[in-house]
This record gives C-alpha cells, sequence and structure tokens, in this order.
C-alpha cells in the first residue's frame, strides 16, 4: 500500500444532507440497507455480464457470477461481496463522494460507434448505497474493475461524517467488498439466520445467486445460495406471491410505497416475450419532464441491456415501471433503430393495451385505489388521446371528470357514467371549461342546464380543452361546450322549466343600443333563454378557440387570434329592464359596460382596466 496513493476528500454537501436523512429519518426500518446493498451488487454483476459480451475476457477467472453476503458476529461486522463490474479509483470518487452518480454517463462516454448506440443503459451504484450509514458507523469498500491490473485496487473507507479517505491497494479479486462496521444497537444484524430471512425477504428475485458460507455435517465450510437466484419475472405466476412482486417493484423502481396494481405475462408465438409491469402509486418528482429518463429495464434472454427503454411504452404512460425480457431482440440493434423495429412496434402496441387494461380493471375493481392513480397519474393520461389514437377510446373510458351530477370538486365521474345518466334523444356530451371548480360550479352558463336537469362535466385543467377537441366524441355521443355557439336542447328538453326563448325583435332598441355602445369590445349581442338568474354572459362563436387553449398556446410562446365574444343577454332580468329604460346616454354608457364586465368576470377572464371599472362602478352606485 502507497501512502503517496491515499487522499482525503469532502463530501458534497448534498450527500452529507442525504446521509443526515439516510442515519436519522429516510428509512422507518434499518433493514433495508441489505436490499439496496446487494440490488447494487446485483446490478453490477448485470453490467460486467453486458461488457463481457463485447469482451469475455473481462469473466475470467471467475465466470460464475454471484453476490456473497458474510458476517463476524466478534468484530460486529457484515460484508456484501460481488465479482461484478468493480470500479477504478476515479469512479469510486465520482460515484461514492458524489449524490446519485451511478457511472452510466462515464460508461457510455468511454464508449465509440456503434458500441455507444447499444449501451443507453446500465446498473447503478447510487443512493442506496448510502443506507448502509443507517446500521453502520464506518464502511469500507475495496473494489477492482474488471480487466484492471490487481495493483489497481481501491480502498474507500468513510464513518459518514463529512469526510472520506482513498488509497490505492492490491486486490486479487475483480468486483468490490462492501464492510459495514456495524452500530452497537445494529450488532443483531451480524447473525446468519437474521441475514438469510433477510435475503429471502427482500432478495430472493435476484438474477444471481445470493450465497452465505455454512458449516456441513462433516463441518466443512462451504458456501449455498440464500435465495432462489431466478429472475422472478421468469417464474411462473402462481409461484409467486404478493410480498415477492411487491418487493421486486422497490427493487426495480426504487420506490418505498407499495405499487397500485401489477400485471406479469408470458407472451408465446409468433413473438416471444415476457413482461413485469407496474402502476406506482405516487408520481415521481420528474413526471412533467417529458424528456426525462423513463421506460422499462430491458433484458433480452435474461441478459441486462438497458435501464430506461423508452420504446416499449407511449410517453402518456410514462409512470409505469417493470420489466421485459424478450428473445426476439437483437444484442446490437442501436437505439435509433429500435425505435423503428417492427418487433418493437408489435410489442409497444401490445404492451400498451395490457398497461389500459390493467388500469380497467383497477378502476372496476377497486375504486379507491383508482381514484389515488387519478390524482397522481390523471393530468399524465389526458395527453393519451392526441398521442395514441388507436387506443382513444378506451382511454377516454379511463377519464374521471368533476360534474353538476353532485357537483364535488373530486374528479369520479366517467363518461360511462355521464351517458348511462343522460336523458333525451340527443347524444351528447355536454363541458364547461373554466379556471377553477367553484369557478365551473357558479358559471351563468349552467343555469338552464340546472333547470332542466341536464348533466355537465365541468373541466378545470389546463389540458381539458385540448383533450376534447382530440376526443371528438365518445360511445357515438358528441362533446359540446355550453358557452360556444347557439344553445340546441332536446325538444324534449324545451318544454322542460325555463324561460321560454325571447324574440329578438320584442327587444331589437336595447340590443342594437348595446351594441353600439360596446363597439368592437363584442361580435354581435343576442337575448337568450340559457340565463334565469344572471343578467348576461359571454358566448364563443363555435369555431373559437377557447380561453384554456388560449391560455396554453400563450404558456408555450405561441400567438393566439383576438376573439371578440357574443354578449347574451336575459331580457327579462330587472338589470336589462332598468338599462332597457335608461334615458341618460352617460348611465347606460356605465350599465352598458358593467354588464360587460361582469359577465367578464364570470367567465375567469381578467379586466383590461380594473381602475376604471372601479371607477365606474363607484358612479352607478352613488347615482
Amino acid at each position: 500500500m502507497s501512502v503517496a496513493a491515499r487522499e482525503t476528500h469532502g463530501f458534497q454537501a448534498e450527500v452529507q444532507k442525504l446521509l443526515h436523512l439516510m442515519i436519522h429519518s429516510l428509512y422507518s426500518n434499518r433493514e433495508i440497507f441489505l436490499r439496496e446493498l446487494i440490488s447494487n451488487a446485483s446490478d453490477a454483476a448485470d453490467r460486467l455480464r453486458f461488457e463481457a459480451l463485447a469482451n469475455p475476457a473481462l469473466l475470467e477467472p471467475d465466470p460464475e457470477l454471484k453476490v456473497r453476503v458474510e458476517y463476524d458476529p466478534a468484530a460486529k461486522t457484515v460484508s456484501v461481496v460481488d465479482n461484478g463490474i468493480g470500479m477504478t479509483r476515479e469512479e469510486v470518487i465520482r460515484q461514492l463522494g458524489t449524490i446519485a452518480r451511478s457511472g452510466t454517463g462515464e460508461f457510455i462516454s468511454q464508449l465509440s460507434g456503434e458500441q455507444k448506440k447499444d449501451a443507453n443503459l446500465i446498473g447503478q451504484f447510487g443512493v442506496g448505497f448510502y443506507s448502509a450509514f443507517i446500521v453502520a458507523d464506518r464502511v469500507v469498500v475495496e473494489t477492482r474493475r474488471a480487466g484492471a491490473p490487481a495493483a489497481e485496487a481501491v480502498h474507500w473507507e468513510s464513518d459518514g461524517q463529512g469526510e472520506y479517505s482513498v488509497e490505492t491497494i492490491e486486490r486479487a479479486e475483480r468486483g468490490t467488498r462492501v464492510t459495514l462496521h456495524l452500530r452497537e444497537d445494529a450488532a443483531e444484524f451480524a447473525d446468519e439466520f437474521r441475514l438469510r430471512t433477510l435475503i429471502r425477504k427482500y432478495s430472493d428475485h435476484i438474477a444471481f445467486p445470493v450465497v452465505m458460507t455454512t458449516t456441513a455435517e462433516e463441518g466443512e465450510a462451504k458456501e449455498e445460495a440464500a435465495n432462489e437466484a431466478k429472475a422472478l419475472w421468469t417464474r411462473p405466476r402462481t409461484e409467486i406471491t404478493d410480498d415477492e412482486y411487491r418487493e421486486f417493484y422497490r427493487h426495480v423502481s426504487h420506490d418505498f410505497q407499495e405499487p397500485l396494481t401489477w400485471s406479469h405475462n408470458k407472451v408465446e408465438g409468433k413473438r416471444e416475450y415476457t413482461s413485469l409491469l407496474y402502476v406506482p402509486a405516487r408520481a415521481p418528482w420528474d413526471l412533467w419532464n417529458r424528456s426525462g429518463s423513463r421506460g422499462l429495464k430491458l433484458y433480452v434472454k435474461r441478459v441486462f441491456i438497458m435501464d430506461d427503454a423508452e420504446q416499449f411504452l407511449p410517453l402518456y404512460l410514462r409512470f409505469v415501471r417493470g420489466v421485459v425480457d424478450s428473445g426476439d431482440l437483437s444484442l446490437n440493434v442501436s437505439r435509433e433503430l429500435l425505435q423503428q423495429d417492427a418487433v418493437v412496434e408489435s410489442m409497444k402496441s401490445a404492451l400498451t393495451k395490457r398497461v389500459l387494461d390493467m388500469l380497467e380493471k383497477l378502476a372496476k375493481d377497486d375504486p379507491a385505489k383508482y381514484a389515488t392513480f387519478w390524482k397522481e397519474f390523471g393530468r399524465v393520461l389526458k395527453e393519451g388521446p392526441a398521442e395514441d389514437h388507436a387506443n382513444r377510446e378506451k382511454i377516454a373510458g379511463l377519464l374521471r371528470f368533476s360534474t353538476t351530477h353532485n357537483d364535488s370538486p373530486l374528479p369520479d365521474q366517467s363518461l360511462a357514467d355521464y351517458i348511462g345518466r343522460r336523458q333525451g334523444e340527443k347524444k351528447v356530451i355536454w363541458y364547461l371549461t373554466a379556471d377553477s371548480f367553484n369557478a365551473a360550479k357558479s358559471s351563468p352558463h349552467l343555469e338552464v342546464f340546472r333547470q332542466r336537469g341536464i348533466e355537465v362535466l365541468l373541466l378545470t385543467d389546463t389540458i381539458d380543452e385540448w383533450l376534447i377537441g382530440h376526443l371528438g366524441e365518445f360511445d357515438g355521443h358528441e362533446f359540446r361546450d355550453v358557452k360556444r355557439g347557439e344553445l340546441e336542447l332536446d325538444a324534449a328538453e324545451e318544454g322542460k322549466a325555463g324561460q321560454p326563448k325571447p324574440d329578438a325583435g320584442e327587444h331589437a332598441p336595447l340590443i342594437e343600443r348595446l351594441k353600439a355602445q360596446l363597439g368592437k369590445q363584442v361580435q354581435d349581442v343576442r337575448p337568450t333563454n340559457r340565463l334565469s338568474e344572471s343578467a348576461a354572459c359571454l358566448v364563443l362563436g363555435e369555431h373559437e378557440m377557447g380561453a384554456q387553449m388560449r391560455k396554453l398556446m400563450q404558456a408555450t410562446g405561441q400567438a393566439v387570434p383576438e376573439v371578440q365574444p357574443i354578449l347574451e343577454i336575459n331580457p327579462s332580468h330587472p338589470l336589462l329592464v332598468r338599462l332597457g329604460a335608461e334615458a341618460d346616454d352617460a348611465r347606460f354608457a356605465d350599465l352598458a359596460q358593467l354588464l360587460f364586465d361582469q359577465a367578464s368576470i364570470a367567465e375567469g377572464g381578467q379586466l383590461p382596466d380594473p381602475g376604471a371599472f372601479v371607477q365606474r362602478l363607484n358612479r352607478v352606485l352613488l347615482g
């Protein structure tokens, strides 16, 4: 060991914070540390197996990949040892001194040509490593990169208090040994039975043997696997418990909550592959980063290929986690070719339908869990009809909305629910868009619908108008905006309670006077029977862009055309009666503008000159 090769470094500030969280609050169950370290060791073995496809010599002289767990009750230590890829000195400093560095980027940057395309990969030695400090007051890592000389091995050591040391050592074996010097209150983990129980509980699904040394009856020590050592997705579903499925989800997702549901499926015939797909219970922090890492873990004949294979599910299902293992894909296929491959497209179509079927089953069998899913991922699913025309109807059936049926802000009504309650002959789904639920619920446009018992969807997400535009219809029912164009209800509905349609000729003088006063602020002024309590409302032309769509386009920096609304008035309202009898032109001007302003406010619009509105209102109140 060379003294000159020994260095002391400080952890990044983020790592110090993470260590504090790890030790004091992040993990409620301390035994999780073993799962995390074994998972990292498994990733290291996966990564070596991938590199060995191009360079088989890396596996020599120890071709049997495995993870070994050792313990020493007297010294109060637990060690997790793997014969995987290992690390160089530079990789140790970067990956163990910096938060959540997997080494993937560095690995790819060293590749070139077609090789580089093949490796959008692989294995992670990240945050999970720091869980060792939950039970240990000192952690020692000894590692040697596969293919590197024995004299270039590395010793890393830290007490987790802010610094770590790195030095060069001799190590005959490739791979990594992580040794935990246990705290006094964690000495229980230096026990064979305790460790075997934890391995079976948390790591039975690992695709490599997790071995421990035991003493045979003859007194000889021998190694035996403490886990199933068979990739979980390759086992028959009847042999896998729900707890094993949940634990495997934690392994592939690094999420400590249980999944809402999962689907394990093996396809045989023209296309042969196995998939194990999970729907999480909570959204990841980067869910809205459409260019972020996402996708399934890809294996080809149980050889790990890619960590985030995004080609197998559309973008609107980016929250799904899991594994796909195929025997039909070429290991040399580049990422670009993979997106165009007919086999991949066929698998993508089938996996997409499987996820949608899984969500449909969840909605039917467990509405409470589906409500949790919708709260976390509903807005992402709304991107689906625009991206996936083939499954538009299926996605529409999974959507949930607030409606006037129960006036609840909780979006728990499906389109099928709406259609099941629909009355009359007209196959229409009425909807109203607004900035908030309260604004939608109190909209004057709903007055005639409430009087006549017609249900309306209340849409308050910015994406909703865009969504409806791509849906067009559902189950033969056309979507109609209650704020757009002339109101056309069923003939059967016309006879129900409500105002009769006013005669435009009877009120022509008032209408012409309002048009002249409001000028270019409005496209037209016309009487309506859609109002019973309100004096006026604003209506869009049949083909005008709605407020939500305008805001969506403006947020992306796009220019939007000016819109002149139609002012519809309730001639029987006392305010309109007074307005019609007003002889003073100045007071008429103030009242007409206030009528238009209050209709704009009811729509959730912003007044261009609030100060002038206040002055105008004061004049009317004082007059």
